[in-house]
């Protein structure tokens, strides 16, 4: 039978006359960008249609793992007993806010994305009440996590895992635990472990002013939120993980409406769309609608909650962040492209942005979400936001005096200048 694999994909290789992406690869880092931009201009002329086509095709070479090759795997089964059973303990205290994602990865061997999330599939007693197939599960969960790209310092499978284990925690508040049913906890679960998908680690005007593909396929709207909605959805077609359930096109669907609510250009809009339900009191739970408007918003604060955790994980973050920002901006140097805001290492610094972020995009979010929920975890977070924004203050004395300048009332999102620039330079989507 390997054989017989071997041999049928080298015969397709040699007629499409194709060569397999390498999974994690930065297509980007060796582009000319005048050959780029000028195959895009001489792509003018071709109908829009057969560019769509074209784009299809292509995304589905490079999603084949016929043609891709079999890529090196972190055996699953190749773990120390201790640290197997060090992690199985920290799994006890999965809802702990102070979980720490870092040291779990590492006793999982690179691999916290999947027991993370098989784990939690399996205490909410979802694969036994959806019948989910044991080895699908495994290969789609091992799949997901193979397709983040582990180069990415900070949009990679531990950051899926890390809002997946936050997701966990807000589906356990009281509002959300009496009123969502199994059919929602799922999709928020999924919807937290695949947000991030096949992430490039550069953000959307990157892509779009060197003419990427993607931004062309999605016409330059939610570009990347788009891309790992469709990756997700091909992975749960490739695995046949929902194939026997009358609902797998809801599910796409679904799956897709809460990752595309991760946008961060959108931010204002949903945020805007919560404060008006607080304010007029409106929200039912029991109403599907509602319910899975309130995902979205907890997706949305599990996506950008790394300022809300203690300060030992949250600066781990907010390094991470940083350095995939400068990184962009060295490549747009070295190319002679215009600096992404928030990119450039020598006009920003890990505090500046961090103290502008939080000001700016998430003080704001976790306002509202206190609003509706006003727990002891709601309260934790943002005592460990104020606290985590004080010490980034205390190492930026300049930028703590700006942002103290610019603070209006926390919250409401302002339309200052650095907020649209957070929101146009900001990858934490």
């Amino acid at each position: 039978g390997l054989c017989l694999v071997i041999v049928l994909y080298v015969r397709v290789r040699s007629q499409v006359g194709f060569e397999p992406e390498r999974r994690g690869s930065h297509p980007y880092l060796g582009v000319d960008f005048r050959t780029l931009h000028s195959r895009a201009e001489s792509a003018g002329s071709i109908p829009a249609r057969r560019i769509r086509r074209l784009f299809s095709f292509q995304r589905h070479l490079l999603s084949s793992r016929l043609l891709r090759g079999v890529p090196h795997l972190n055996p699953l089964h190749i773990l120390d007993e201790d640290y197997c059973g060090q992690a199985k303990c920290m799994l006890e205290k999965v809802g702990s806010w102070n979980f720490d994602i870092f040291l779990f990865d590492r006793l999982t061997n690179g691999n916290s994305l999947v027991f993370l999330t098989f784990h939690l599939l399996n205490q909410y007693g979802l694969i036994e009440l959806f019948q989910l197939d044991m080895v699908k599960l495994r290969r789609f969960l091992v799949l997901v996590q193979e397709d983040y790209h582990n180069q990415n310092p900070y949009h990679n499978a531990v950051h899926a895992a890390d809002v997946t284990q936050a997701m966990h925690c807000y589906l356990r508040e009281p509002k959300l635990a009496q009123s969502l049913t199994s059919f929602d906890i799922l999709l928020g679960l999924l919807a937290a472990a695949t947000h991030d998908l096949d992430h490039p680690g550069v953000n959307q005007p990157f892509l779009i002013k060197t003419n990427h593909y993607l931004a062309a396929l999605y016409r330059n709207t939610s570009v990347l939120e788009n891309h790992h909605w469709r990756s997700a959805v091909g992975l749960l077609r490739e695995t046949e993980l929902f194939s026997h359930l009358p609902v797998e096109d809801s599910i796409e669907r679904q799956l897709g409406s809460l990752i595309l609510a991760t946008d961060i250009s959108r931010q204002n809009e949903y945020l805007s769309r919560f404060r008006t339900h607080l304010d007029e009191n409106d929200l039912c739970l029991g109403h599907a609608s509602h319910r899975h408007f309130v995902l979205q918003m907890a997706l949305k604060c599990a996506d950008i909650c790394n300022p809300c955790r203690p300060w030992e994980l949250s600066k781990q973050w907010s390094e991470k962040v940083t350095e995939e920002f400068f990184h962009q901006g060295d490549i747009e140097k070295k190319h002679k492209l215009e600096i992404s805001p928030l990119c450039d290492s020598e006009a920003n610094t890990i505090a500046s942005v961090q103290i502008g972020f939080m000001t700016y995009v998430v003080e704001p979010l976790f306002a509202e979400w206190v609003r509706f929920s006003d727990t002891r975890l709601s309260q934790t977070m943002l005592g460990h936001l104020g606290l985590n924004k004080a010490s980034w203050s205390a190492l930026e004395p300049e930028a703590s005096g700006s942002s103290e300048e610019g603070e209006s009332e926390p919250g409401r999102a302002t339309e200052e200048p650095s907020s649209r620039a957070l929101s146009q330079g900001s990858q934490e989507s």
